[in-house]
This record gives structure tokens, C-alpha cells and sequence, in this order.
């Protein structure tokens, strides 16, 4: 269901493109902002994904696949958008392990969907973002909290925050941000079976706010960098101040 966000802010006549619309945090914000009245474009590389997130929506969404490895890919991507107000990529390849067992073709992953992916979004769709455009990328508590076996993740949302600062430079007046999630019960903690209870208990036992963020917190943020028109090159940190313990 869409959150309950989508009723403090209207994005009537606003098109925004959702690159991970088949993820679970992609699919919910596409939810809110169809809620709120905008005209989605859902991308992202399993097109049967997409379909499910569109026909959960109650407005229009135009599907287009996207690789973000692939820039031929997203250069089409932007010649069927056209013009724009907004795009968020939720997109994220986790290549997770001990360093001397990861592969070269995953750290390439990781990297095309937290790295080279949004530099290239950027470079092929600043030229359509209508006044007062934004790019919004997802980050991640791990950049500032490394720890072993993490090793790719926290590089490669450590380097988004970076790209992001720079893309808000040389792209302006587009603004860009970053939202860097901590531990977000999204279904991604689903594999740790009957532990995951345990495991999220202790995390709302350490940090700060005192529990475990919902994939609502992360909309919430999102809308913000989205809305706010002088918020940009920044990072919203949604991790209950787990960064910071």
C-alpha cells in the first residue's frame, strides 16, 4: 500500500523516473509518488519486475528496461523518457565476502549500479531534467561503518557520497543527493530466518533512535531531497544514528 507520506506532498504534473522500481524499496516509492499524482517512468534490468510494480500503481507508468552497466542502455533510457523533474535509483548489487574470495565480475556489478550507473544516469539525462530537477541515489551505512567481508559495499556507497558532491557541482542547477539507509527491515534481512529477530532486536538495542528503520523512513527522505530546493551534494543519513555507535 502507498505510505502515508504521499499525502504531504503533491507531485501532480511532476515525471519521475524510478531506476529499481521492481526492488522493494523502489516499488513502494513508486507507489507514493503515484499516490501523489506523478507520471512514473519504471526502469530497471527484469522487466517482469517493472510490470508487477505498474499494475500495483493506480496512475500511468511508462516501463523501460535499464542495465546500468550497459550505457547504450541507459542512453536509451533517456532518449524514451524525454523530459523529466525527477529521477531516484534505488539500485544496488551487493558483492559481499572475504576479499580473497570476491570476483571480479561482482565487484564490476557492485560498482555499475552504485558508481559508474549514476555518473552515467547523469550524463545522459541532466540535458532532459526540467527546472528545479533532481537525482537522488541510495548510499549505505556501510561506507561509514566498514566492516570484514563488506569490504565492496562500503567502498562503493563511499564513493556514491563523493559522486554525489561532485555531480551537484558540475550538473547544477540539477540538484543531487544521496540517502544512505542503515538497518531497514525491507525483506532483505528475510534470509537470517529465525535469527532476524534477534538480529534487528539488537540493532534497535544499539543506536541511537532506538529502533530499526522501515522502508517508509527511506520514502520520507527521498521526498525530501526531492522537494527541498536547496538541499543538494548532500547525504540524509536514515540510520537511526547507527553510524554513529
Amino acid at each position: 500500500m502507498p505510505s502515508s507520506t504521499s499525502s504531504s506532498m503533491s507531485l501532480e504534473g511532476r515525471r519521475v523516473i524510478v531506476v529499481g522500481a521492481g526492488s522493494h524499496t523502489g516499488r513502494l516509492f513508486a507507489q507514493t509518488a503515484s499516490a501523489a499524482g506523478a507520471d512514473l517512468v519504471l526502469a530497471g534490468p527484469d522487466p517482469r519486475k517493472l510490470e508487477w510494480t505498474a499494475g500495483e500503481l493506480g496512475g500511468t507508468a511508462q516501463v523501460v528496461p535499464v542495465d546500468l552497466a550497459d550505457e547504450a542502455s541507459i542512453s536509451r533510457l533517456a532518449k524514451q523518457v524525454g523530459s523529466f523533474d525527477h529521477l531516484v535509483s534505488t539500485a544496488a548489487m551487493p558483492a559481499n565476502g572475504p576479499l580473497a574470495e570476491l570476483e571480479l565480475s561482482a565487484v564490476q556489478r557492485a560498482f555499475a549500479a552504485k558508481v559508474i550507473g549514476p555518473l552515467l544516469l547523469a550524463k545522459h539525462l541532466t540535458g532532459h531534467a526540467n527546472a528545479g530537477g533532481s537525482f537522488t541515489f541510495f548510499s549505505g551505512v556501510a561506507a561509514w561503518r566498514p566492516a570484514p567481508a563488506r569490504t565492496v559495499m562500503a567502498t562503493t556507497n563511499g564513493a556514491l557520497a563523493f559522486l554525489v558532491q561532485a555531480l551537484a557541482v558540475e550538473i547544477a542547477p540539477a540538484r543531487v543527493n544521496a540517502v544512505s539507509p542503515g538497518i531497514v527491515d525491507t525483506g532483505s534481512w528475510d534470509g537470517l530466518g529465525a535469527d532476524k529477530e534477534a538480529f534487528l532486536r539488537g540493532v534497535a538495542e544499539r543506536n541511537p533512535a532506538r529502533r530499526v528503520g522501515k522502508p517508509e523512513d527511506l520514502v520520507q527522505a527521498v521526498l525530501f531531497a526531492m522537494s527541498n530546493p536547496y538541499v543538494t551534494g548532500t547525504v540524509l543519513h536514515v540510520d537511526g544514528g547507527g553510524r554513529l555507535v
